[in-house]
């Protein structure tokens, strides 16, 4: 087997999880024979520092020959309140490679089980698969900076077409699991989250063997913590799973023990933790690279596509 990665270490720890990345592969390489061409490039604050730019022009020319692209993490808080920032980056490798189906899947590791502050027995049996849409919704709609220094709005705007494409993966995934998805919105209150649960039960039609439920976001942030052994694949948008998926990460021990998948239509996947640059830490040599190490496998059929997610 041979495959050309990327490696976009980052900022903060990043560069330090990467690393041991890095070491596994090549210790994989070694072991079962295969052949990974490693390639780093710049994204984040170190980009902006060497370039000018969060996502130099080399880095995305380096992405679209790879099969893969390996992220440590992005952010600098140097930049907070410039107007161009490391998290841009991130956004428009999403954006550039569409790269909109984003999977988290939360599960307890014996060796972290003491991390978490939870009973064992409300623990036992989770298994969560987020499936979050990345390339829509409030991070990506219409915009305006505060230029005056008294308005600033961000949209939450979603299109049907959005919705179905993230719905199939989410509904694809449960057929091969436990057969339920709880979708999560604001429906009673977001048009935005209307549109996305009419949507949602539209895409269902095709999918008569998968139970579906809806939550409301709010009241979902309770019962994944009070109750998280009930849910199996959660679907829900991009900003609502960025904070939920954040908040669900102490079951596993905390924000720092989950993977995540980005993948699109296309074979190209971009694979990190769920953490951030956790500043106050890089360079001591505490943050623990589990997120990126781990290793989890869903075979997911999209449209014309079929993508096999090993992290």
């Amino acid at each position: 087997m041979k495959a050309d990665l990327v490696l976009l270490p980052g900022d903060g720890v990043g560069p330090e999880v990467l690393r041991e990345s890095r070491r596994v592969l090549e210790r994989i390489g070694e072991i079962r024979g295969h052949d990974f061409a490693l390639r780093e490039a710049l994204i984040g604050g170190v980009a902006i520092q060497a370039t000018g730019a969060p996502l130099p022009p080399e880095t995305v020319r380096a992405c679209q020959e790879a099969d893969a692209i390996l992220l440590g993490a992005v952010g600098d808080p140097s930049y907070d309140g410039c107007e161009v920032r490391p998290e841009q980056g991130l956004l428009e490798l999403r954006r550039r490679f569409g790269l909109f189906a984003n999977l988290r899947p939360v599960r307890l590791l014996p060796e972290t089980a003491e991390l978490t502050p939870f009973r064992p027995e409300i623990l036992a049996g989770v298994d969560i698969l987020f499936v979050r849409e990345l390339t829509g919704g409030i991070y990506f709609g219409p915009r305006q900076e505060q230029e005056d220094g008294y308005e600033a709005y961000d949209t939450m705007l979603y299109r049907v077409e959005e919705v179905e494409r993230i719905a199939q993966v989410a509904f694809r995934a449960a057929k091969s699991r436990k057969g339920k998805i709880t979708s999560v919105d604001k429906a009673n209150v977001l048009a935005s989250s209307r549109l996305w649960r009419r949507v949602v039960d539209e895409v269902a039609g095709a999918y008569p063997d998968v139970e579906v439920d809806h939550v409301l976001v709010d009241a979902f942030a309770m019962h994944v913590l009070r109750r998280p052994a009930t849910f199996d694949v959660v679907l829900t948008g991009n900003m609502f799973g960025d904070i939920l998926t954040d908040e669900a990460s102490v079951l596993a021990g905390s924000l720092g023990m989950l993977p995540s998948a980005s993948l699109g239509d296309a074979t190209l996947g971009l694979y990190e933790p769920i953490h951030g640059s956790a500043p106050d830490i890089a360079g001591k040599g505490i943050a623990n690279p589990i997120g990126t190490l781990l290793r989890d496998c869903h075979e997911i059929t999209i449209p014309d596509q079929a993508m096999l997610w090993t992290v």
